[in-house]
């Protein structure tokens, strides 16, 4: 039976678990999180994991993934260009002056 270049494993290693439960993975995991998955036939397999905060589960969400995807698709498409801060300052002062023109 053949396989496939893809399911073959890059690197076969025999470790032994200590006393204590635990096996060393080497310097090229450390610090990283790691998913166990503990299957009926007795395989484990660690995958590596990125844990995203829940305050930040927001921008992974539609419609906020898909607008920061096209935003991020424009910025990449567009080059950077000078900007003039008095065109940006006018419509803050328009802006600040009618807030107080309220307060009164």
């Amino acid at each position: 039976m053949k396989t496939s270049a893809a399911a073959a494993p890059e690197v076969v290693e025999i470790k032994v678990v200590g006393k204590s439960g635990q096996i060393s993975l080497g310097k090229r995991f450390a610090g990283k999180t790691l998913r166990v998955e503990r299957r009926q036939d007795g395989t484990v397999v660690l995958t590596a994991v990125a844990m995203v905060p829940e305050h930040q589960l927001w921008a992974l969400e539609e419609p906020h993934r898909s607008r920061i995807e096209r935003g991020l698709s424009w910025a990449g498409a567009t080059a950077p260009r000078d900007t003039d801060i008095d065109t940006l300052r006018k419509p803050m002062a328009k802006r600040a002056g009618a807030a107080r023109g309220r307060r009164r």
